[in-house]
């Protein structure tokens, strides 16, 4: 090998694992995204009040709860890996709409909330909102765990925690390795991934209703792992998805039929 090609190889090799080391240390910048500014422009059509929750590590976090239909199920939100609350006013006027309770809560780093995101403390984050709406007298059997997007990783972990009313799940993936090998084909993600949000394996541990959300147009999040999800899901389960939606799913009157379909469902459990 003549020195010209020795060098090649050589400096290849050491900007290929300067890469494996970013990639290693940095991930987690890639992958939370709290001061996103996707606010949406709607106005707030429903009641609630902040509420700060807390959680483990000294850390309390910002949430919003709508409690004003005490014979009603309530919602526990988990939104997904970007923005702050205000970027889900929409989904939360349909909720609303629909005759159901709601607390949003807001990771740790999120919303001028202390402390730094990832997949162990947004389960703890998440553990403690349950706490936080059992203390307020609302048992599990009467919450409706809801994920959005990576929300949907946090909504299945506790889900296959305890038994509850139901669980949605929207723009769902199969695990984060699985996007992180979509994405960066050319890097061991298996061995770098920290943090996995491991949804194929867990959602077969989930016993009660189920209802999968994914637009078949999903352009971030494929498809295929909302419909891998769903086929592996238990009985009884329901899907919806619909054909030109992408990953941020419209909130139209296909959806509150959905939406409403399923509710109607679980209130004859």
């Amino acid at each position: 090998m003549s020195k010209f090609v020795y060098s090649i190889v050589t400096f290849s090799i050491i900007a290929y694992l300067s890469i494996l080391a970013f990639m290693f240390f940095f991930q987690r910048t890639f992958m939370y995204h709290p001061s996103a500014k996707n606010y949406s422009p709607d106005k707030i059509t429903f009641q609630y009040e902040e509420v700060f929750i807390p959680s483990s590590d000294n850390i309390v976090l910002k949430s919003w709860f709508s409690f004003d239909l005490p014979s009603k199920k309530t919602i526990l939100f988990f939104h997904g890996n970007a923005g702050e609350l205000d970027a889900r006013i929409y989904k939360l006027n349909i909720l609303k709409d629909l005759g159901l309770n709601f607390l949003i809560i807001s990771y740790r780093g999120y919303s001028g909330n202390k402390g730094k995101p990832s997949e162990k403390s947004f389960y703890e984050d998440a553990q403690s909102a349950v706490k936080w709406l059992e203390n307020k007298g609302i048992n599990k059997e009467n919450i409706i765990l809801y994920g959005e997007s990576i929300g949907t990783g946090v909504a299945t972990e506790i889900a296959s925690r305890d038994n509850y009313a139901g669980v949605i799940l929207e723009s769902p993936f199969t695990s984060l390795v699985d996007m992180g090998k979509k994405l960066y084909p050319f890097l061991p993600v298996s061995i770098l991934q920290k943090d996995r949000y491991e949804n194929d394996k867990k959602i077969k541990l989930i016993q009660y209703p189920i209802l999968i959300m994914h637009g078949k147009a999903d352009t971030i999040v494929p498809f295929d792992m909302g419909k891998k999800l769903y086929d592996k899901a238990q009985e009884p389960k329901f899907n919806f998805f619909p054909e030109d939606d992408n990953h941020m799913m419209a909130f139209n009157e296909d959806m509150k039929i959905a939406l409403s379909s399923f509710f109607a469902y679980l209130s004859k459990q």
